[in-house]
C-alpha cells in the first residue's frame, strides 16, 4: 500500500509544472531559451537569449539579451512580467554622493526620467525597460545625445555644439559637484530604485502613489467597460441576502503571483467582532504549491485614520490578533525600520505574524549575491537584532498607521472596545496628502450624475 502512495505522490510531482518565474541566481542556465533573430545593425542573423526570472526587492521580469557575430552589435532589455499595478508609483531620488550613482534602478517601458537640475527628461515608452543604475541612465543618454555627432558638426555646427554643452552638462553630474534629483514615474507601478540603507528608512528616497487618469489607462491598454452593453446586470435587492453571502465561499479564476500559472482565488465574506465586516481572499496554486491570504476590509474608509502603537515584551503582546488593511504601514522605531502599506498586502495574523513577514521580507528579497560585504553584514546584524526581539530578550514598539482607519489591534482588557496598559489607540484627522493618496481628492459624491 505505501508502495501505491509513493507512486502516486511521484506521478503528482511529474505532473506539477515547474514554475516559470525563479529566483534570480548564478546557475539559471537551464531557463535561458535562445532564439535566432535578425540584427538591426547588419540585417544578419543573431542570437537572442531570453530569461524570465524574479528580482528579489521587486517582481518578475523577462531579461532579453541580443548579441551578433557577424558585426558584434549587442542590446540588452528588461520587459515586466507581472501584472499593472492598481495604481501608479512616483519615485524622488536626492542624489547627494557617488555612492548614490550605483543604486540600482529597475524602469519599466512605461517609466518616465526627469533631472531637474539639467532639464533632462525622458518620456513614456521613448526607451526600452532595463535594469540599470543612476549612472547607467546618465551614461545611455549621453551615448544617445553622441551618435551622430560627427556628422552634425559639418552639417549643423551650432546645434552640434549646444548638444555637447550639454553633454558636458550630464557628464559633470557623474562628478558629485552639488546634489540633483532624480525623478521617476512609472505609469504601471512596475518600476523601482534601490533603498541602500535597507532595512532602514532612506530620507534621500522618496516613494508616493498615485490614481491613474483614463488616459494613462488607455496608454496601457485598459479601457473601461462601457455600460451600454450591459454584460453585468443588477442584482435585485432580495434576491441575495447578505446572510448567504457570509455563509458562502466565492471562487474566481486568476494567476498564481509566484509562476503566473492558473490557479482559483476563494473569497469570503465575514465579520469581525467589535470591529466590520472584511473580505478573505485565499489562493494556493497547484502548480508551484504557493500560497497566499489577503484580508479587505468590506466597509468604507473611515472618518478619521488611526494610529496603534504596541508595546511587545511577553508572549501575551505577540499573540495579539491584527488585521491590517493594504493601506495600513508599519514601523518600529527602536530598529528604525518602516515598511510601507503596499510592502504587506492586507492580512488577518498576529503580532508574531507581521514580525516574521516583515523578517521573512528582508531575508528572502534582498540581494544577496550582489551586495557587498559591508552590505551583508549590516544585514545580518539587523536579523540577528530581530530575532532576540521575536525571543523577547528586547522590548520594542510596532507602530500600524492607516489613514483609512480599517485596521484593527485586539485588546488584552476585560473589555476588548478599551485600550489596554500597552496598547495606545490614536485617531487623527488626514492630511491632503493622505486624502491623496486614497483617492479622496477627487471623489464627488453629490451631483455626480451632471457629470457622467
Amino acid at each position: 500500500m505505501s508502495t501505491v502512495g509513493t507512486a502516486k505522490n511521484a506521478s503528482v510531482a511529474e505532473a506539477r509544472p515547474e514554475a516559470i518565474f525563479r529566483e534570480i541566481n548564478a546557475d539559471q542556465t537551464e531557463e535561458v531559451v535562445e532564439i535566432e533573430s535578425a540584427c538591426m545593425s547588419c540585417f544578419k542573423n543573431g542570437i537572442t537569449r531570453v530569461l524570465p526570472t524574479k528580482i528579489p526587492f521587486f517582481r518578475e521580469v523577462v531579461i532579453m539579451s541580443f548579441k551578433c557575430d557577424s558585426c558584434g552589435y549587442s542590446n540588452n532589455e528588461m520587459q515586466s512580467a507581472s501584472e499593472i499595478q492598481k495604481s501608479g508609483i512616483r519615485i524622488e531620488l536626492e542624489a547627494k554622493t557617488a555612492a548614490d550613482l550605483n543604486r540600482r534602478v529597475v524602469r519599466s517601458d512605461n517609466s518616465s526620467i526627469k533631472i531637474p537640475e539639467v532639464e533632462l527628461e525622458i518620456p513614456v515608452q521613448s526607451q526600452k525597460g532595463e535594469v540599470t543604475t543612476v549612472e547607467g541612465i546618465i551614461e545611455r543618454t549621453v551615448a544617445g545625445l553622441s551618435q551622430d555627432q560627427e556628422k552634425r558638426r559639418i552639417d549643423h555646427p551650432t546645434e552640434a555644439a549646444s548638444i555637447d554643452n550639454y553633454i558636458d552638462r550630464l557628464k559633470q553630474l557623474k562628478e558629485m559637484k552639488k546634489p540633483f534629483r532624480l525623478l521617476l514615474e512609472d505609469i504601471s507601478g512596475n518600476s523601482f530604485i534601490e533603498n541602500i540603507v535597507a532595512p532602514a528608512t532612506d530620507p534621500q528616497l522618496k516613494t508616493a502613489f498615485f490614481t491613474r487618469s483614463k488616459q494613462q489607462n488607455e496608454q496601457l491598454g485598459l479601457y473601461e467597460q462601457n455600460h451600454d452593453d450591459h454584460l453585468l446586470q443588477p442584482i435585485a435587492e432580495d434576491e441575495w441576502p447578505i446572510d448567504n453571502l457570509q455563509g458562502e465561499v466565492l471562487q474566481f479564476a486568476t494567476n498564481c503571483p509566484n509562476c503566473q500559472a492558473p490557479c482559483e482565488t476563494n473569497m469570503k465574506l465575514t465579520e469581525i467582532p467589535h470591529f466590520k465586516e472584511v473580505v478573505i481572499m485565499a489562493t494556493v496554486c497547484g502548480s508551484c504549491g504557493h500560497k497566499t491570504n489577503e484580508v479587505k476590509s468590506g466597509g468604507g474608509v473611515e472618518k478619521q485614520g488611526v494610529r496603534f502603537k504596541v508595546s511587545i515584551s511577553s508572549k501575551d503582546d505577540l499573540s495579539r490578533d491584527v488585521l491590517k488593511s493594504e493601506t495600513c504601514s508599519l514601523s518600529i522605531p527602536e530598529l528604525d525600520l518602516e515598511v510601507g502599506p503596499h510592502a504587506l498586502c492586507g492580512r488577518f495574523t498576529t503580532i508574531e505574524g507581521l514580525l516574521v513577514a516583515m523578517r521573512d521580507q528582508l531575508d528572502g528579497t534582498f540581494f544577496h549575491d550582489s551586495a557587498d560585504d559591508k552590505t551583508k553584514s549590516k544585514m545580518d546584524t539587523f536579523l540577528e537584532t530581530f530575532d532576540a526581539v521575536m525571543k523577547l530578550e528586547k522590548v520594542l514598539t510596532l507602530v500600524l498607521e492607516d489613514p483609512a482607519g480599517n485596521t484593527y489591534v485586539q485588546s488584552l482588557s476585560d473589555d476588548d472596545r478599551d485600550a489596554d496598559d500597552k496598547l495606545i489607540v490614536e485617531r487623527y484627522d488626514r492630511s491632503f496628502d493622505d486624502n491623496e493618496q486614497l483617492g479622496l481628492n477627487d471623489m464627488k459624491t453629490e451631483n455626480y450624475e451632471q457629470d457622467a
